[in-house]
């Protein structure tokens, strides 16, 4: 090793899903919306010619029009590259105790990575045999609190009682609920933010609104924690919104009515994709999701990933503990998963 390396932060980085370069396939690894973004976001006129210059550093367009659709003033919301950005900011922001901060064993793989890059220390309480969280695990003292709900990739969503039971228990230190999936069935815990002013709610463009290209995910809390974000936000990177992004992610919370109409597609599509595969020996949890976490009583989850691979059909395997034999299947369109249906039943 050269004497610079003994320096270097070391850390495994997260792994995403694959994207593949091919033509012709059916991707339901990465859990992206197989409908294209709002009309009104593909008919919105963008002035490249200004993309010379800076961005809204505070970008107050995006973040007025997400505060009047929740309900808040802007002062109550916080946005990003992603959720991932804004989550890993939250865990810069928050998680700086000589405590561990909790979250499940199984859930978004990028929450122990952040705590690495960090040197956050951190414990993973594991899931009930029913994948639920146990929430007498979080009882106890800690350095702060993660839960995605509905969790990845297990598709459960906990009822908003639940998360409040967690804050009653943790109210010395800041509980980040992630809300990446919430619009597909689960239940906000966004109503509970004026009570409780150490709760961050995060949520994302990238999977209801179709537009996981543009990078947009924006926190919403009490005041008090949104402008500590900033504090830090600011103090690392002033322009992390680029244009484009404020503009059209603006034009999609202008509409409503598409929102909704491609949320029901997914829902539906789910709905019955998972009865249909029940129908083959396959089994998994109620999803809250745009996925289905499945397992079949038989032939292992490695072996239908590899052979819909050959297929040109990508669905995510995890090999890890307690996990390895289940795959994570996006919902595509309903002709997606007919096509996947008919090589499971093929298989």
């Amino acid at each position: 090793m050269s004497a610079w390396e003994s320096n270097v932060r070391k850390v495994i980085p997260y792994v995403p899903g694959e994207q593949p370069k091919e033509n012709n396939i059916i991707k339901l690894n990465t859990n992206e919306n197989p409908y294209p973004p709002s009309p009104k976001v593909l008919e919105k006129a963008v002035e490249l010619e200004k993309l010379r210059l800076y961005p809204d550093d505070k970008a107050e367009l995006l973040v007025d029009t997400i505060a009047d659709y929740h309900g808040l003033n802007n002062n109550q919301v916080f946005v990003g590259v992603g959720s991932d950005d804004v989550l890993a900011m939250a865990f810069m922001t928050f998680f700086n105790s000589d405590r561990s901060i909790l979250f499940p064993d199984i859930t978004y793989s990028f929450y122990d990575v952040w705590a690495e890059l960090f040197g956050i220390s951190y414990e993973r309480p594991a899931l009930d045999d029913n994948f639920r969280i146990k929430a007498e695990d979080y009882y106890k003292e800690n350095g702060g609190v993660v839960i995605a709900n509905p969790n990845a990739p297990t598709g459960i969503a906990e009822p908003i009682s639940f998360i409040e039971d967690i804050l009653e228990h943790n109210k010395d230190v800041v509980v980040i609920v992630d809300e990446a999936y919430v619009d597909f069935g689960g239940e906000s815990a966004l109503p509970l933010i004026d009570k409780y002013e150490n709760l961050l709610v995060v949520r994302t463009f990238s999977k209801s609104r179709s537009m996981a290209g543009l990078r947009i995910g924006y926190a919403m809390g009490s005041e008090k924690l949104i402008k500590y974000m900033k504090d830090v936000k600011f103090s690392y990177n002033s322009y992390t919104m680029n244009m484009p992004s404020i503009i059209l992610g603006t034009e999609s919370i202008k509409d409503e009515e598409y929102f909704r109409e491609t949320v029901g597609k997914v829902v539906e599509t789910r709905d019955w994709f998972k009865e249909e595969i029940k129908k083959i020996g396959f089994s998994c949890p109620d999803s809250s999701t745009n996925f289905l976490f499945i397992t079949h009583k038989d032939i292992p989850a490695s072996e239908i990933f590899n052979k819909a691979r050959e297929k040109k059909i990508f669905v995510r395997y995890f090999k890890k503990p307690r996990i390895d034999n289940y795959l994570r299947v996006t919902i595509g369109t309903r002709e997606d998963m007919e096509t996947f249906l008919e090589f499971l039943k093929t298989l």
